[in-house]
């Protein structure tokens, strides 16, 4: 791992499959935005500055077990999403988004009041989040599995009582509180 990822801590077993930041046609509306504003005592370099780093002080990164977002100039923010909490992955891009070829990646988790994290700027955001659906069905899948094996090992625990009860009807059954006894 590269000094560049720092601030993110993984298992020995986990791997970085995708990394990425907001792509810098994403901020072809801010630049726009700040020239316009460059005659208002520098205002517009101000914008400028401010959208260029909050891209370059934006991280995101997926892994073989979830999602990471750095972000932050100032400060630093990490978030983090397990995929097994994943409920929704989405992806976004409006016109010039599409053109340009970067739009949003959207993940919403279970217990969640909505959308949870928000990749913005990503370059081919549809990959990503196919990228993301796959890793969650990967993971989400293999508890599905383990959770039938346990329902398969119900079901032949419930069809071996059965069997012991058919046997105990066919042969000599305990006396039970409505049945006189053999004295």
């Amino acid at each position: 791992m590269s000094a560049a990822y720092d601030w993110l801590t993984l298992d020995d077993d986990e791997e970085i499959v995708w990394e990425g930041q907001p792509s810098s046609e994403s901020l072809y509306g801010t630049y726009i935005v700040g020239a316009l504003l460059i005659p208002l005592v520098g205002l517009g370099l101000l914008v400028i500055f401010g959208g260029y780093l909050t891209m370059t002080h934006t991280d995101y990164v997926i892994t073989t077990k979830g999602v990471y977002k750095k972000s932050g100039i100032l400060s630093r923010s990490v978030a983090e999403i397990e995929y097994e909490k994943v409920q929704n992955t989405a992806y976004s891009a409006g016109p010039i988004g599409r053109s340009l070829g970067y739009g949003t990646v959207e993940i919403s988790t279970a217990g969640g009041s909505g959308v949870e994290m928000t990749l913005r700027g990503v370059e081919d955001p549809q990959a990503v989040q196919k990228q993301l659906s796959r890793r969650v069905t990967q993971v989400q899948g293999t508890e599905s599995e383990e959770e039938e094996s346990t329902a398969d090992v119900l079901d032949e625990i419930l069809a071996e009582l059965r069997a012991i009860r058919q046997s105990l009807d066919d042969g000599s059954r305990p006396p039970t509180g409505d049945q006189p006894r053999d004295r």
